[in-house]
């Protein structure tokens, strides 16, 4: 299994994911589920990938070897669309292109179609964008509402982004906090594993320089870690005892 989040600010986006692949306790390895797509000064993309392993990658591939557009028959890449939506549509068609291809072989092995991708970044003179893309090929985007979108194993995560993110949360709070929901699915589920990939993106910067690797016994992460642990026992011990047990 894997998580990713991605947070939908007004300064810009925070994007993380782990890079655990779980085939079974025996079959347990290390890949990166971020993908970086970036031409300076004209666009920024990351996508983040949960899901078979094999359907990921072939999405991956086909979004930059390019595919037909379904109403001008003219191919398209992730490094041509016009805008995030286009990309976001691209995405989509790569799914249902990597079901057609792939989908009933799976299904007579007894393997789930099982894919799902955020896809974050902006365009020049775009808008910015956060889209999470099903298996289905649909998609649906963040917004000022809900600033946050998770794919893969996102319950353990989801309580601290509800009660603490808006999208005027700072970029620099939204890497804690990222950090922090991160922190609650890896204690609550070992299928999440270390390290972390984080990378943030700017709004209107049209770069993704912001880019970072956390192994594990990263010091900042250990240190909010504990923290974390610490805040929530102290604000326990401060919770009103309850008036009908004694």
């Amino acid at each position: 299994m894997t998580y990713c989040v991605g947070l939908f600010l007004q300064e810009g986006l925070v994007l993380l994911s782990d890079t655990r692949t779980n085939a079974g306790v025996d079959n347990i390895s290390c890949f990166s589920k971020q993908h970086l797509f970036h031409r300076e000064g004209e666009r920024a993309i990351v996508a983040m990938t949960a899901g078979n392993l094999a359907v990921s990658q072939a999405v991956i591939n086909l979004i930059q070897d390019g595919l037909k557009h379904p109403e001008t028959g003219k191919e398209e890449t992730i490094f041509t669309v016009p805008s995030m939506f286009a990309a976001a549509s691209l995405v989509g068609e790569a799914v249902r292109q990597a079901y057609r291809v792939h989908g009933r072989a799976m299904k007579e092995q007894g393997i789930n179609f099982d894919v799902s991708i955020l896809l974050g970044g902006q365009l020049a003179d775009r808008t910015m964008r956060l889209f999470e893309v099903y298996a289905a090929g649909n998609f649906i985007a963040a917004t000022e509402d809900t600033p946050y979108l998770q794919i893969g194993e996102h319950k353990y995560g989801k309580p601290i982004l509800d009660r603490a993110v808006s999208v005027d949360t700072s970029l620099s709070e939204g890497v804690t906090l990222a950090l922090l929901s991160m922190d609650s699915t890896l204690r609550s589920n070992l299928s999440v594993g270390m390290p972390l990939d984080l990378t943030v993106y700017r709004r209107d910067s049209l770069h993704l320089n912001d880019h970072w690797r956390f192994e594990e016994g990263n010091g900042y992460f250990q240190t909010i870690r504990e923290r974390w642990s610490e805040a929530l026992r102290g604000a326990l011990r401060e919770m009103p005892a309850p008036p009908f047990f004694s």
